[in-house]
């Protein structure tokens, strides 16, 4: 499975209606409704925001919906387009305005099938692994040093806080944490140690 890295968006036109897909990445069905709710007050004057979403390591929880278009003509095909590529933890909102031409249910269905088609192929995503959260307080002395074990072991920083010591935030993927371990431990002569949590 993959997952989203980062927002993206696109838009087609089918006989005069516009259709905006735009993939958002999550981790919980229960920010669908937020997203959709924001969406609505982003496009006020479209006639549908319909929703799909994939969630969960093996992408099995789901969530669509047609908002008000014919049933399963919408919100069904945006999701099994989802399914079928692989990328987990995403939902797209698609934004239809309506252009006066009605599409019929088939047509319904290759436009909402399309839009994610469309939204997909400009999605930056990465290979799901699991990954940790660490922390770690060193000496301003061995900063550098650590900043290049971090960069060797692919961990992103979240977070540097610079007191009396330096204290790092930040995750990484879970295979990578002995490495880790073993690094600063080897830089501090065992006197700084690695904090993980599954994250």
């Amino acid at each position: 499975m993959r997952v989203l890295k980062a927002r993206a968006e696109a838009e087609i036109e089918v006989r005069k209606s516009r259709f905006i897909a735009i993939a958002v990445p999550i981790t919980d069905l229960s920010q669908i409704k937020g997203l959709v709710a924001q969406a609505r007050l982003d496009h006020p004057g479209a006639n549908h925001v319909v929703h799909a979403a994939v969630v969960g390591p093996d992408g099995q929880q789901l969530s669509y919906s047609d908002d008000k278009e014919p049933r399963n003509t919408a919100g069904r095909p945006a999701v099994e387009v989802l399914k079928g590529s692989g990328i987990t933890d995403i939902l797209v909102l698609i934004i239809r305005y309506f252009g006066g031409t009605l599409l019929g249910t088939g047509g319904l269905v290759k436009a909402y099938g399309d839009s994610v088609k469309e939204v997909l192929k400009t999605a930056s995503t990465e290979e799901l692994i699991a990954k940790h959260s660490f922390s770690l307080t060193i000496p301003y002395n061995l900063y550098d040093l650590t900043k290049i074990a971090l960069d060797d072991v692919e961990a992103s920083i979240e977070d540097e806080s610079f007191t009396t010591a330096v204290t790092i935030a930040g995750s990484l993927p879970a295979a990578n944490a002995p490495s880790l371990q073993q690094r600063v431990s080897d830089l501090s002569g065992g006197s700084v140690t690695v904090i993980f949590t599954d994250g």
